[in-house]
């Protein structure tokens, strides 16, 4: 081969390497860049890869303690009024009798205990015939141990094979609006998934029109149906409220959740398991609210309290000597900052308890006393 023939070979080799070099360096279609983005340098990036990693932490933590929650419900359904009449139901051959349809939903829940018991919404289960708990990988029927329509949370019990994972409480008196807020459940069906966002506001009420003294925790990180009864998580992977309902125009979500916080579901939960309902305190007072110029014109000026509106039959109440019109302004020596907040008060008290009352009537406080029941 001659020197020119050997330059030309070399020289059609070295082309041939650049252009390869220059296609591997976009990506073997020609399309992007090979290497990594100059980001991955960058200092201020590093604190969102901790968080991130922290994100990730959590869901490798809780993948295996959030439940599919399935349920079913036989419902019969009655004929359409036309076919009433007895030509119809001949020449349509449609028998007189309902039919019966099996109805379905879904929810999700969170392992409390290693041996079985799981936390829920009472609407995720209440009414069904069937509840069905999915967990890592295996499926149970799981009974209803105790449902609390009040508060929304049911407590559910299955058989594991082998012990599960329960989740880590945190304390929901402590979250603060701004803080991190992680949801993990099972919208639509699609199981496990994970979204984030943080802490709208904290003591939200009246948030169902449900009245109570209950509050929740709202939220901006997404919560779609099938979401209900699992949990909202702090960015320590604690557990600090349950997912309950969204608030919404369409039916689907527009970035505002809501959650039962974790410490008013503590003591609900451990009554269920108990003795399978909630037992709340009942003293047979109907409050209302009391507004600050009433108050003022009562002679309590800016002090708060509740406003006695009428006095059950036969109750504690009346037989501690509380009249209408009373303004309760203390339990036990602690200020009552409203109608909710002594609703709050009496419900948790043990019943059988003796409460020492302070009441403004006529312008003096009088001393009460009256023991707490069960409410009926």
């Amino acid at each position: 081969m001659s020197f020119n023939s050997r330059e030309g070979a070399i020289v059609s080799v070295f082309a041939a390497f650049c252009t390869l070099t220059a296609c591997t360096s976009i990506g073997d279609n020609g399309f992007g860049v090979l290497k990594e983005s100059p980001l991955r340098q960058e200092n201020s990036v590093a604190k969102a890869r901790e968080i991130q990693q922290t994100f990730r932490d959590i869901y490798d933590l809780y993948k295996d303690r959030v439940v599919f929650i399935s349920t079913e419900k036989t419902v019969r359904q009655p004929p359409h009024p036309f076919f009433n009449d007895p030509f119809f139901r001949q020449f349509f051959r449609i028998p007189k009798r309902s039919q019966r349809k099996k109805r379905t939903g879904l929810g999700s829940g969170f392992i409390l205990s290693d041996d079985g018991y799981i936390c829920t919404n009472h609407h995720v289960v209440s009414g069904m015939d069937k509840v069905t708990v999915r967990v890592e990988g295996k499926t149970y029927v799981a009974k209803v141990i105790g449902s609390d329509q009040y508060t929304d949370i049911a407590l559910l019990k299955i058989r594991p094979l082998s012990r599960l994972k329960a989740v880590f409480i945190g304390d929901s008196d402590k979250v603060k609006v701004g803080d991190w807020a992680l949801a993990i459940g099972n919208p639509f069906g699609l199981d496990k998934s994970f979204t984030v966002g943080v802490i709208s506001a904290t003591g939200r009420q009246d948030v169902d029109f449900m009245g109570g003294s209950h509050t929740h925790i709202q939220t901006d990180a997404s919560i779609n149906p099938g979401n209900s009864g699992g949990p909202l998580i702090n960015i320590h992977g604690e557990v600090i409220g349950i997912n309950r309902m969204i608030y919404t125009k369409s039916g689907g979500y527009m970035g505002i959740g809501f959650a039962i916080p974790i410490n008013t579901a503590k003591s609900v939960l451990e009554q269920l398991k108990k003795y399978k309902k909630v037992r709340r305190g009942f003293i047979g007072v109907q409050l209302i609210p009391l507004k600050r110029e009433y108050a003022r014109r009562l002679g309590l000026g800016d002090r708060q309290g509740a406003l006695v509106g009428g006095i059950v039959d036969n109750s504690p109440a009346e037989r501690g000597g509380i009249l209408v019109g009373d303004v309760i302004i203390r339990i036990n020596d602690r200020d009552i900052s409203g109608y909710r907040n002594l609703i709050d008060i009496v419900g948790k008290m043990p019943i059988g308890d003796t409460l020492k009352l302070t009441v403004w009537r006529k312008g003096k406080n009088i001393i009460l006393f009256v023991t707490v029941i069960e409410r009926p």
